[in-house]
């Protein structure tokens, strides 16, 4: 098996702000993985990530490190432990994609699991001025978005402006709150008491993960369903989090890849938790594999394609607050100038 990898640059269609960082463009590292036999192939997707320590040159690096593991008679049942989970994930996607393909199946197949004609997503909202923000969620209400995930920062005062200005904005639209880590207990306290009434119906990642003590209050003092994103990576966390989160916030890029993620979803819910799927700013190669384990998840915050300028991949949608999977073989992604990457 021949691992192989290219490099181009996504450009946002706006600069996207949460609560620690600012991104108008990322890079993208197609992994494309080959059987020199057959020809036939398999692709993933990793981006750069500042937060994640992801850079171009460290990426290349560990793909060399996985290469070299991709010898005869085809492709390894493991992938070296120093290889970030988000490489790791990028192979495994290629690997799940060219043995899907090759048994003419969709990835969600291969998992024995159903594939969804549609796919309710979230869209996300970048932080900015409020009533920027709620002109861009009544548009996307009007397209047919009914859940959108509200950025903010560590200001309680303007988070409540904001969700309010986009609650009357977007009537009907469900909310979730997610300040990346910015707030304490008290702020979140305080944020929920004075947006009392509004259709918020979950907090992601409201808290530093390491303040346990602070969820502790939080889920003592609200029935509002708490998202574990930031610190759910592996199973162990699974357990650590019992009692602290309500649902999960399962990221390929975090936890490894496709089939750790059809592993920790089953987990989740063996355990009591709900599933969110998320996924990073990428193309729809990039949010595919997610999409593929949908059937899993209460809530698809895989809107990550949809913040681009232009997405080099088809075979999603999306626009209108569905995914609509192709249901062609393997992922479902393709360039639409290429015929041999359906």
């Amino acid at each position: 098996m021949r691992l192989t990898w290219s490099v181009s640059t996504l450009a946002l269609a706006r600069p996207f702000r949460i609560s620690r960082a600012v991104m108008s463009s990322r890079q993208a590292v197609t992994v494309t993985v080959t059987d020199p036999g057959t020809g036939s192939c398999g692709r993933g997707e990793v981006v750069t990530s500042v937060f994640a320590g992801l850079d171009v040159h460290l990426i290349e690096t560990q793909l060399r490190a996985v290469a070299a593991c991709c010898g005869a008679p085809g492709i390894p049942e493991t992938i070296p432990a120093q290889v970030h989970p988000a490489v790791a994930g990028a192979v495994w996607s290629a690997v799940a994609d060219y043995r899907a393909r090759v048994n003419r199946q969709t990835v969600a197949a291969h998992l024995g699991l159903p594939l969804s004609a549609e796919i309710p997503i979230s869209r996300t909202l970048g932080i900015g001025a409020p009533q920027d923000m709620a002109a861009e969620a009544a548009e996307l209400s009007r397209r047919g978005f009914a859940l959108l995930k509200v950025k903010t920062d560590a200001d309680p005062t303007e988070s409540v402006r904001r969700l309010a200005a986009i609650a009357a904005a977007a009537p009907g639209v469900d909310l979730i709150v997610d300040p990346n880590e910015a707030w304490s207990a008290a702020t979140a306290l305080s944020v929920l008491a004075d947006s009392d009434g509004l259709p918020v119906v979950a907090l992601e990642q409201p808290l530093p993960v390491h303040d346990r003590d602070g969820i502790r209050e939080l889920r003592s003092r609200t029935d509002l369903p708490l998202v574990a994103d930031e610190a759910v990576h592996d199973l162990a966390d699974l357990d650590e989090l019992t009692g602290l989160a309500d649902v999960v916030n399962i990221k390929l890029t975090k936890c490894g890849g496709i089939y750790r993620a059809h592993a920790l979803a089953v987990a989740a819910g063996a355990r009591g938790m709900e599933v969110m799927l998320g996924c990073l700013v990428c193309s729809s190669l990039g949010v595919a594999p997610a999409a593929q384990l949908a059937s899993l998840a209460r809530w698809c915050d895989l809107d990550g394609h949809l913040l681009l300028a232009r997405d080099p991949w088809a075979g999603l949608g999306g626009d209108d607050g569905k995914l609509r999977p192709s249901g062609l073989p393997g992922l479902g992604v393709y360039r639409p100038d290429n015929e041999e990457s359906r």
